[in-house]
């Protein structure tokens, strides 16, 4: 089956072997032949533009809105408010860490390229800083103390980063650097995935315990 990649490129081929054979039809001097030719180049040419412009609207959504995987989280009740947070990340050890309160939070620093720089594949540079149990309710988050854990050492990409920090301005490709935190309750059970976007952080329940905790939170 032909991939659909490849369908421009075979377009293009057939207008221009019409091309060609327009070209050595009015060599030949055989004028119909020639107008059927350059009629079916033109056609096909048309085609193929109007295919390549499709194909590039579609990449263009498809970077702008690509997301990378960056963690997966899940939850199990040890107390009132006490939880145990099972922390994986790709290429990076497992982590569990003990969480108090009844929502947790995410915090990363996010370095976002400009529109052009993500066309040409450059995805949104994300650095998770660190894990924190939170209260929604304002009191109770005033009366504990949070508890709070690094996860920025050992992070990969460091070298990406700074070079894109360090960057001359000229080339131009950065155009923001800033903070990003995703925060959904803790439930016992409740297991999430946490992406990032070319905008910043975005969290997802992964299993109907996550889905119904978000569902009790949002009322």
């Amino acid at each position: 089956m032909l991939e659909p990649a490849y369908i421009p490129g075979l377009l293009a081929a057939i207008g221009v072997f019409f091309l060609l054979l327009c070209i050595a039809r009015l060599r030949q001097r055989r004028l119909m032949a020639a107008a059927r030719a350059g009629t079916g180049a033109g056609v096909t040419l048309a085609i193929t533009a109007v295919v390549v412009a499709l194909a590039l609207n579609l990449y263009t959504y498809r970077r702008l809105s690509y997301e990378r995987p960056v963690a997966n989280i899940s939850f199990v009740r040890v107390g009132p408010d006490d939880f145990r947070a099972d922390l994986k990340r790709p290429g990076l050890p497992d982590r569990q860490m003990s969480l108090t309160g009844d929502e947790w939070q995410l915090d990363a620093r996010i370095l976002k390229w400009r529109p052009m720089a993500n066309l040409l594949g450059f995805n949104a540079l994300c650095r998770l800083e660190r894990l924190t149990g939170r209260y929604r309710d304002i009191d109770a988050e005033n009366q504990h103390p949070p508890h709070a854990y690094p996860l920025a050492d050992g992070e990969p990409g460091i070298s990406v980063w700074q070079a894109a920090h360090h960057a001359p301005r000229w080339l131009d490709l950065v155009d923001a650097r800033y903070g990003s935190a995703a925060y959904l309750p803790m439930a016992d059970g409740a297991r999430f995935r946490i992406s990032v976007s070319q905008s910043g952080l975005v969290a997802r329940p992964a299993n109907e315990a996550a889905s119904a905790a978000i569902d009790d939170w949002w009322d």
